[in-house]
C-alpha cells in the first residue's frame, strides 16, 4: 500500500514565496543590465560631445522680387550654402530639409526641399537651392519696408533652413532632432526692386539651432 504525500499549506506557502524572490531577483538582474547600457552609452556621448553642424551662406542672387495685383509678390531666389560637420568621430544624416526665404519676418518665398544626405567626420558639402513665389500674399508694409531699404541702399533677406538630423557613432545611430539654421544676406540696393539678377557673395556664417 503506497502512501500518498499531501503538501501543507505551510509548504505551498513557501514554494510561492520562492517563486516571487526568483522574480524579483530576475526584475533587479535586468534593471541592473539595462541601467549600465545606458550609463555606457551616455558616458561615450559626453566623451565625443557631438558638435551641431555649422552652415555659412556662400551666395545669393535674386531674380525677380517684384509685386503685382494687391500686395502679391512674385519672387525667383537661388542660393548657396555650405554646410560642414566639426565632429571628429561622429557621422550626421540630414533629414527632411526645408528652405525658404523671409524679408522683415514675412515668408516670400514656398519652402523648397534639400534632398536627404549623409555628412562623414569633418566633411563639407555645397548646398544649393531654388527659391520661388508666385502670387504669395504680403502685408501692406512691404512697400514702405523695400522704400526704407532703399533709402538705406541695402536689402537684407533671411534664409532659412528647417529639418532633422541624425547622429551617427560607429554602427549607432540616434533618434532625430529638429535642426533650424538662420543665415542674412545682405546686398546693395538701388532706386528699384530689381528684376534681374541681384547678387551677395559675403560669405556669412549662419546661426544654427539644434
Amino acid at each position: 500500500m503506497s502512501l500518498v504525500s499531501i503538501e501543507s499549506p505551510k509548504h505551498c506557502a513557501k514554494k510561492g514565496l520562492n517563486v516571487h524572490k526568483l522574480s524579483k531577483k530576475l526584475f533587479f538582474a535586468f534593471s541592473a543590465f539595462f541601467t549600465t547600457l545606458l550609463s555606457l552609452i551616455l558616458i561615450i556621448w559626453l566623451i565625443l560631445r557631438p558638435s551641431k553642424p555649422e552652415f555659412s551662406l556662400k551666395e545669393t542672387d535674386i531674380y525677380q522680387l517684384s509685386l503685382s495685383g494687391t500686395n502679391l509678390l512674385n519672387s525667383s531666389i537661388q542660393l548657396t550654402l555650405l554646410s560642414k560637420n566639426p565632429n571628429q568621430k561622429v557621422g550626421i544624416y540630414y533629414d527632411e530639409l526645408q528652405v525658404y526665404a523671409a524679408y522683415k519676418g514675412q515668408q516670400i518665398t514656398v519652402d523648397s526641399p534639400l534632398p536627404p544626405f549623409y555628412q562623414g567626420h569633418q566633411d563639407s558639402n555645397l548646398l544649393t537651392a531654388s527659391l520661388v513665389g508666385a502670387g504669395l500674399p504680403v502685408a501692406p508694409s512691404f512697400n514702405y519696408e523695400v522704400g526704407r531699404d532703399q533709402t538705406a541702399g541695402k536689402l537684407v533677406l533671411n534664409l532659412r533652413v528647417n529639418g532633422r538630423i541624425r547622429w551617427k557613432v560607429g554602427s549607432w545611430v540616434s533618434g532625430r532632432y529638429r535642426i533650424n539654421v538662420s543665415c542674412l544676406a545682405v546686398m546693395a540696393l538701388g532706386s528699384t526692386l530689381p528684376t534681374g539678377p541681384l547678387r551677395s557673395t559675403q560669405g556669412t556664417a549662419c546661426s544654427t539651432a539644434v
